[in-house]
């Protein structure tokens, strides 16, 4: 494990290579926590070994305010993680060892994968989205996300999650961004793992960002919740199956 930061635009993002045993050539997937996450979750560290153990090497990175990462929390957009994701792509393909690139993420960092899969959709060989929260900038069109209800029109400076507080600017910048559009742009391999007991992101969700994509798989972990609690084993199974194709 090679533990290292990434400059993207003008601060340091926190991230882990880690290759199979042995790889001089191969592919390599980029994984990106979600909202409030790291990299050192359970189920993003069942990901990566899953990943490991199917031949891939797995880059790891935490996103604007989160984890070891530059920034403050209140203050991340998905203006801010789509830059760094951006820039986490070009790192990748800066790597002289890696053949294919695939990308990753759970709940905002699925978003995240959508957005960048039709962004760089020429990059990438296959994204797998888990979880993917791709319903953020709907309800941000609508005014009610994390908990709270707003005028859409007139958006608060803040908004209290818990017992975490961001910057209005999270839900200004969500407003503008339209997944849809990103997720015709990607014409490659699309592997959607979802909880169908998810009451974060309910799974009906993932059925409809499914029949949007033109080549998706949608796999269902029963009774899995949105950090897939008590069904890590499933969740990195299905990886497995995915890259064992």
């Amino acid at each position: 494990m090679e533990e290292f930061y990434i400059s993207s635009d003008s601060i340091r993002l926190h991230a882990k290579l880690d290759k199979p045993e042995g790889m001089d050539k191969g592919p390599l997937c980029i994984l990106v926590h979600g909202f409030t996450g790291h990299m050192e979750e359970e189920h993003i560290i069942a990901a990566q070994k899953a990943m490991n153990e199917s031949g891939v090497a797995v880059l790891r990175v935490e996103m604007y305010g989160h984890g070891k990462s530059d920034g403050e929390f209140k203050n991340h957009t998905l203006y801010k993680w789509v830059t760094n994701a951006l820039d986490a792509v070009n790192y990748a393909k800066s790597l002289d060892f890696v053949t294919d690139l695939y990308m990753s993420g759970h709940s905002q960092g699925g978003l995240l994968t959508m957005l960048i899969g039709g962004m760089r959709a020429q990059d990438f060989k296959a994204i797998l989205p888990l979880s993917p929260a791709c319903m953020i900038p709907e309800e941000a069109r609508k005014g009610c996300m994390l908990g709270n209800e707003f005028n859409p029109n007139r958006i608060p400076e803040k908004v209290i999650f818990g017992d975490r507080e961001l910057s209005g600017d999270y839900i200004r910048v969500a407003q503008t961004l339209h997944v849809e559009d990103e997720i015709k742009r990607f014409e490659g391999p699309v592997y959607i793992v979802h909880g169908d007991a998810d009451e974060v992101v309910p799974y009906h969700y993932a059925q409809e960002a499914a029949k949007l994509y033109k080549n998706a798989t949608l796999v269902p972990i029963h009774g899995a919740d949105h950090c897939f609690y008590m069904h890590i084993p499933e969740m990195a199974d299905a990886i497995k199956r995915f890259f064992a194709v």
